[in-house]
């Protein structure tokens, strides 16, 4: 009898030993979450880019939870931004933010991020906010910042980050604090920013689990990359054969672009994805990979449109239709994948409508078993394949349009299952679209399917009304 009890208490002890990861704390997962700026759908060649390619995304989605149906929840940076950090639709007081101060007030019984935090994690944020100063992000429950500001795009990649030169010589932005002083001129600003990130982990306490935020200023403008890479683009797209398919389309007040050629964002999407591989390649080799959770996604669809103002386009979202700004798929769909070696286990889920205020609830259950009185939600049942959101209901409100910039008007909409329902309340216009059927949201339902129009439309009507939105 003795021998079997202690037979058991060493099969006990070794279970215990193999579920602890390096912070010593059996269960808690260091986090890791790549959020890349301005990149598009299907900016990945894993999602069908023939132009950009994107090897160490492509590897790790084929090792992750692999979400096509994943929404951004707003078309822009600020609003979409908010909603990732406060786990909530980007509503405040019936207003839309479209600056960092609405951020701020957030109350602690609602704060996802400090509540990671408070439960003992060592917390950090590198690289583009976009929703305040450096208080704003230690309130918001990071411990470490670096490179984070008010600023939503640099002067230049290229080291000195803040002062103007070449085609933007006349540029006046917030600058981008502390780069500076970690470089030589002319190192790459994504490149910075990872080494940073990788500095951090090495040297963090491993005695405790850690949550660190990478976010690129990337694939942002304005468009600059390195000279090889983009000498490299150049040949490869000269050689590529788009057939009859056009450079541009019209949409709105301005155009779509149809074509990814452009040999500089080509570049920058291959140098991200080079500096994603670097942080994966990290985890690796100081064996953290089996207990942490990586995450990469992007805020919004990338940007695709102009309007009145004609621009140098970056991208094409193209079979999506139009992007950034828009509430079209081009806009608002995003890549998101999910790694946790051993938990999740990989697969492709083309069902299940997630949005991005959902991350930090889930992050939340996972971690501490504890929800938050928020509009996202866990979804951790979903990634355990125990469940599937089809038929969720989801929305998205877009006061601030910029016809002259990306050409979209102002619109709100709904999700409901396979259904989505554009209302251009300003022009007093109604798009229905089965999105399962219709990726490209080309045949409008609306005078089809006058019943399902008229029930989707009373449904976000009344969710506008319950948020107190002002059609402004």
């Amino acid at each position: 009898m003795n021998k079997i009890l202690l037979l058991l208490a060493i099969f006990w002890l070794a279970s215990c030993k193999s579920t602890q990861d390096k912070t010593g704390e059996p269960g808690r997962p260091n986090i890791v979450i790549l959020f890349v700026d301005d990149l598009g759908y299907h900016d990945l060649s894993c999602k069908g880019s023939r132009i950009y390619q994107t090897p160490n995304i492509d590897n790790f989605a084929n090792q992750a939870v692999d979400f096509t149906n994943a929404y951004a929840n707003y078309p822009r940076c600020v609003p979409s931004r908010f909603a990732l950090l406060t786990a909530s639709y980007p509503i405040q007081n019936g207003y839309v933010p479209d600056d960092g101060f609405a951020i701020s007030t957030i109350p602690d019984k609602k704060n996802v991020v400090k509540a990671i935090e408070q439960a003992g994690y060592q917390t950090a944020y590198f690289g583009k906010f976009h929703l305040g100063d450096k208080n704003t992000i230690h309130r918001l429950g990071f411990q470490t910042t670096l490179g984070a500001g008010h600023v939503g795009s640099p002067i230049s990649y290229f080291q000195p980050f803040n002062m103007p030169k070449r085609k933007n010589a006349k540029v006046k932005k917030k600058p981008i604090p502390d780069l500076d002083n970690l470089s030589k001129k002319g190192d790459y600003l994504t490149d910075i920013l990872t080494n940073q990130v990788i500095k951090y982990i090495k040297n963090r306490n491993p005695e405790k689990p850690f949550m660190v935020m990478l976010a690129f200023y990337a694939v942002h403008q304005p468009l600059e990359a390195k000279k090889d890479l983009i000498e490299k683009n150049k040949k490869e797209i000269a050689n590529f054969d788009f057939g009859n398919q056009p450079e541009y389309i019209k949409e709105g007040a301005g155009r779509t672009k149809i074509r990814q050629d452009n040999p500089v964002y080509a570049a920058m999407v291959e140098n991200m994805d080079t500096n994603i591989g670097k942080v994966l390649q990290t985890l690796k080799e100081l064996d953290l990979e089996k207990n942490t959770i990586v995450i990469i996604t992007s805020d919004h669809g990338g940007l695709s449109n102009d309007g009145f103002k004609r621009r140098n386009l970056a991208t094409s979202n193209y079979p999506l239709r139009a992007g950034k700004g828009w509430l079209y798929e081009g806009g608002v769909r995003v890549p998101l994948f999910i790694k946790w070696p051993h938990h999740f286990k990989p697969h492709i889920d083309s069902t299940s409508v997630i949005m991005l205020m959902d991350i930090f609830p889930t992050l939340l259950d996972i971690t501490q078993h504890s929800t938050k009185p928020v509009d996202g939600k866990s979804f951790l049942p979903v990634l355990q394949q125990k469940e599937n959101w089809t038929n969720r209901t989801v929305y998205w409100h877009e006061p601030h349009a910029r016809p002259r910039n990306t050409g979209e008007s102002k619109a709100s909409a709904i999700r409901m299952g396979d259904y989505k329902l554009i209302d251009f309340y300003k022009q007093e216009k109604v798009e229905l679209y089965n999105i399962k059927k219709d990726i490209s949201e080309q045949h409008d339902l609306s005078d089809e399917m006058p019943e399902k129009k008229a029930q989707l439309l009373q449904q976000l009507r009344k969710w506008k009304k319950e948020n107190n939105l002002i059609e402004r």
